[in-house]
């Protein structure tokens, strides 16, 4: 099975990180290759950068020419662009916000998002809305940390993590997510000292999508997702 995993900015660095937990958390069998789009924002933080990130994901996507692959991970906690690949793609994708919050209702009835900046709550709480995981969430809580500073100094980061994650418990939650795809890897360093259950998106959008593989399934053309894209349509690149 091979899932292939889009960065939602364009900081190889963190692709690359991004791989390396998605691997982690892959069964035997499974490869995991990145994807890293070719233009759009070095962090995605804030409704602009968010939109400008889906249009060079699916870009990406739709000018991919390497293996053939089964499932889609869109590694962006959220980023837009999960309904427009779910247009574009014949395979299943699967969104690590979306993931990461099913599973966190799968360990207790209310579940808490840690963050960066505190600007990414609100659209980080409509695609829950959009999701139908949004009445178990029972905070979105920033760090005061932006994408890029999360791997400066891991010590400050897990600080940060942990005062925040504080402020989600005190607002109700029995489980946390891990809010950014570069926080990947955090939750095996703060779950044991916060004694809550702690879900990595990537880790759960990895596992998802191998379980809709090895089912079968893929998305539905019944509704929504029903019109992809002509074939031969030929859209414009982005200026520069």
């Amino acid at each position: 099975m091979r899932i292939v995993v889009t960065n939602c900015n364009t900081t190889q660095e963190m692709t690359e990180e991004i791989v390396r937990g998605a691997r982690a958390a892959a069964g035997p069998g499974t490869s995991v290759t990145g994807l890293t789009p070719a233009w759009g924002p070095e962090s995605a933080e804030g409704w602009l950068d968010s939109y400008l990130s889906a249009a060079a994901v699916l870009d990406a996507l739709r000018s991919y020419g390497g293996p053939s692959y089964d499932a889609v991970v869109l590694a962006g906690f959220g980023e837009h662009g999960r309904e427009g690949v779910r247009e574009l793609v014949d395979v299943p994708v699967v969104d690590i916000t979306e993931a990461a919050a099913h599973l966190a209702c799968l360990l207790g009835r209310r579940y808490g998002v840690v963050t960066t900046l505190d600007r990414s709550r609100g659209q980080i709480e409509d695609s829950l809305e959009t999701a139908g995981v949004a009445r178990n969430c029972a905070a979105v809580v920033g760090t005061g940390l932006g994408v890029l500073d999360l791997a400066d100094d891991p010590a400050r980061t897990e600080a940060a993590f942990l005062a925040a994650a504080e402020r989600a418990r005190e607002a109700g939650a029995e489980v946390l997510v891990l809010g950014c795809a570069g926080m990947t890897g955090l939750q095996r360093a703060v779950g044991e000292k916060l004694g809550l259950p702690v879900v990595d998106g990537v880790a759960a959008a990895v596992k998802l999508a191998e379980s809709l593989v090895s089912l079968g399934l893929t998305t539905s053309r019944a509704g929504g997702y029903g019109k992809p894209l002509p074939k031969g349509r030929v859209w414009g690149r982005p200026p520069g």
